[in-house]
């Protein structure tokens, strides 16, 4: 049995990303020996989508809040890449934050993820801070477009970084909003 038959009965016949029916291309995930198991079968839209990231379909994606729970490693860690290219778009965030994967799998994922590591996150201290600390206010901010004030002290937990090192993001009273690093103190 080829790759692509194995990925058709794997799947019942339909996209492992998106669930849509029709033709299925196979799309190995890298880095990738060539078998089943580090293979998807993918429909044409979530091909091209696939193969040109830049312009990428933020609303097409939002399929991933099923396909992410498969029990297949390939399937996860192809979710976890396209939730970590959208994450900017504030409800992949949100997924990627539920989103578990035994430490081999997301190894697996991470691989395959372009990261800086040129950029450099500091607090008010100097501390280096890194993606998922957690960091204390030192000022009240106003939220614009929220409607209310971060007062100094507040906790905000599993932090993200931004391409940008003068900023990070966090969650404050359920809203995800990007802050100031200057403006937070490293917690122990």
């Amino acid at each position: 049995m080829s790759v692509m038959d194995t990925l058709i009965a794997r799947s019942g016949g339909r996209c492992e990303l998106c669930g849509a029916e029709g033709e299925l291309h196979l799309h190995a995930v890298a880095p990738s020996d060539g078998t089943a198991e580090q293979s998807v079968a993918v429909c044409g839209t979530c091909q091209e989508q696939l193969s040109h990231p830049e312009s990428m379909d933020a609303n097409h994606w939002r399929c991933l809040n099923d396909s992410m729970w498969s029990q297949e490693p390939a399937v996860q860690v192809m979710a976890y890449r396209i939730l970590y290219t959208l994450r900017n778009e504030g409800w992949p965030q949100e997924l990627l934050d539920m989103l578990y994967l035994d430490d081999e799998t997301k190894a697996w994922a991470e691989a395959g993820i372009a990261k800086d590591d040129g950029v450099v996150h500091r607090d008010s201290n100097g501390a280096i801070l890194q993606e998922g600390d957690t960091v204390t206010l030192i000022k009240d901010l106003e939220v614009k477009g929220a409607g209310f004030t971060a007062k100094r002290g507040t906790v905000v937990k599993n932090i993200h970084l931004t391409e940008d090192p003068k900023y990070i993001e966090g969650k404050i009273n359920g809203t995800q909003i990007v802050l100031v690093a200057a403006y937070m103190k490293k917690s122990n």
